[in-house]
């Protein structure tokens, strides 16, 4: 018994090399893909903008600038107060953008490693006015950053937003945010009405997030704290019990996406010592989780087959056991 042990670990060494030599043999590929960004930084251009530039501007970034405006909103809002305050906040706060910048040309290396067809969007920072829910905009060979929402989860422009808005509205979620964005655009959101497919929906674009940005931690990918994945990680068997006891997988009832997938405070179990201490969006977790296990079990199917299949073969496949 214990000699099988023994050969147990040691196959399970082996092969858990093998597969760290392959990930190492990838981002080595990936390192060396020619690609360079096209970074325009309109927020400072506009803050140093005097109203004889906004013609040079609007000619230059047409689609910042709906037709349906005259040039005087813009002459006001060179001189407006919180315009004016948001500058200097961004400044103070990101003043930098190196390292940044080298982050999302990383990250466009592997969406092109992963996704070949992707065309390299120009990339532009702007002052959204803390439009957080469009804090990042990617159309097409356009991806517009919201920098006011990066300025920290404690920033006192974020003072009257729920906490479990405020506190994704940090840079270090940045490159996931427009991981994200990409993700939404090849990622289809299932015709399949039931709970577990859309978990499976949202846990196939954090398993992008995993390949897409190897070198950030979960917490990161899925905007949690890192108290929220540590309470995750530890009560992920009880939450899959949760599920599979009240037979939650195939249930159509639209008010599970509320409860469970939907960005919010916390998970709502109806379990007043659980749902005090869980963060929100705990179906999107599982979800990944289950992906994760499919892909480790089928590590010939490439993300793009992936993003192709059913829920229902990838759960069956998945056999999805979670962590005790």
């Amino acid at each position: 018994m214990k000699w099988n042990l023994k050969f147990f670990l040691i196959s399970l060494l082996v092969v858990s090399l093998a597969a760290c030599e392959d990930q190492n043999k990838v981002e080595t590929e990936i390192a060396k893909i020619p690609l360079k960004i096209e970074l325009s930084r309109f927020d400072l251009e506009f803050g140093k903008a005097t109203p004889e530039d906004i013609p040079v501007l609007k000619n230059r970034y047409p689609y910042l600038f709906p037709p349906q405006y005259s040039d005087s909103v813009w002459i006001s809002k060179l001189s407006d107060t919180l315009q004016l305050e948001l500058q200097q906040e961004i400044k103070k706060n990101l003043a930098s953008f190196v390292v940044k910048e080298e982050d999302i040309t990383t990250l466009f290396k592997h969406i092109k490693y992963y996704f070949p067809s992707f065309k390299v969007p120009k990339v532009v920072t702007i002052i959204s006015d803390v439009q957080y829910e469009n804090r990042i905009v990617l159309a097409d060979t356009l991806l517009l950053i919201g920098l006011d929402n990066y300025l920290g989860s404690n920033h006192k422009f974020y003072a009257g937003l729920p906490n479990y808005v405020a506190q994704n509205l940090d840079e270090k979620y940045l490159t996931s945010d427009i991981a994200s964005a990409f993700a939404k655009t090849i990622n289809r959101y299932p015709r399949n009405r039931t709970f577990l497919s859309r978990m499976l929906h949202y846990g196939k674009e954090l398993y992008i997030k995993d390949k897409l940005l190897p070198d950030i931690e979960d917490f990161q990918r899925i905007n949690y704290t890192q108290d929220e994945i540590a309470w995750a990680k530890t009560n992920e068997q009880q939450m899959w019990r949760y599920f599979i006891e009240r037979e939650l997988l195939y249930s159509t009832d639209a008010k599970l996406d509320r409860r469970f997938l939907d960005s919010a405070p916390f998970s709502k179990f109806g379990l007043e010592e659980i749902d005090n201490e869980s963060p929100g969006r705990v179906g999107r977790f599982i979800g990944w989780q289950i992906i994760r296990a499919f892909m480790e079990k089928n590590q010939e199917v490439t993300i793009v087959e992936l993003l192709d299949m059913p829920a229902d073969d990838i759960f069956k496949l998945a056999n999805y056991k979670p962590k005790k």
